[in-house]
């Protein structure tokens, strides 16, 4: 008999070491609570070889900004895939002052972590960027698995949220406020626009501040985005006032372009659903 040790030949391991700009995937040390809905796209890279290369800055904004990364296995084509990393920043650099009035009715469940964010302290900032991240992760797991227009939720770590790239190579698909339309296609937007309200609306929920700079149009297809305000309409004392002025937004802009909407027709359709 002859013996064949090819099959006990010691597995060579890449020695590739990630560069500037890099850094191996997060995605091995998230937790499976921070991961997004099942079944994962087939795109989603998961392996723990993969490695996060900065690409830019997509959009910045008064709580977070968006960068855009290259999560790939080196030398392995086949598993690369462009990610939209939004970074929340904590309170000290961020000028999101509203959000208070949007976070009344949740509750924290670490009672150390409600008195940093009161007192204000180093710690209690990193905690209350943290929470905006998780909430706006845990908003689009569920509005994902309700089948809505919103980006898939790849992970959520630290203050840092991972999330499907809409657009095209590495350009971002436009905001709603950037391109023009008329006709058949200004209505089909409403329409679009409109049923995302309702579907928001059958889940007790209001977007909050919805307005055609977070709502982007892919090959035709609206899509909603920045959603870590997303409020309870029965829960939050303001509501109600936020579900009216997501109306209220969405229709002027559509009636500054030709067509006829009114958004205390819309309003009430809405808090029909709400409170169907």
């Amino acid at each position: 008999m002859t013996f064949d040790d090819s099959s006990f030949a010691v597995p060579t391991f890449s020695t590739y070491e990630p560069g500037d700009g890099q850094r191996w995937s997060t995605w091995p040390a998230t937790m499976p609570s921070e991961r997004g809905p099942h079944p994962w796209p087939a795109w989603l890279v998961t392996s723990a070889g993969a490695v996060d290369t900065e690409l830019g800055i997509v959009k910045t904004g008064k709580e977070a900004d968006v960068h855009l990364i290259e999560r790939s296995v080196p030398d392995d084509p086949g598993q690369s895939v462009l990610l939209a990393a939004k970074r929340y920043r904590d309170a000290a650099t961020s000028d999101f002052h509203r959000s208070a009035r949007y976070q009344e009715g949740r509750r924290m469940r670490n009672t150390r972590d409600t008195r940093a964010v009161a007192r204000g302290s180093a710690y209690g900032r990193q905690v209350a960027a943290g929470r905006w991240a998780y909430a706006e992760f845990e908003t689009l797991s569920r509005l994902y698995g309700l089948g809505l227009p919103v980006p898939y939720p790849v992970q959520v770590t630290g203050t840092e949220l991972l999330m499907e790239f809409v657009g095209d190579g590495s350009t971002a698909a436009p905001r709603l406020a950037q391109v023009r339309l008329d006709g058949d296609e200004l209505a089909g937007c409403f329409t679009q626009v409109t049923d995302i309200m309702r579907a928001l609306a059958r889940a007790g929920l209001a977007h909050g501040d919805l307005s055609p700079y977070n709502l982007l149009v892919h090959h035709g297809r609206v899509v909603v985005i920045d959603l870590p305000q997303v409020v309870e309409v029965v829960s939050n004392p303001g509501g109600l006032d936020f579900l009216q002025r997501d109306c209220v937004n969405v229709c002027d802009w559509f009636v500054r372009r030709g067509f006829d909407c009114d958004a205390d027709e819309l309003f009430g359709e809405l808090v029909a659903e709400v409170f169907g």
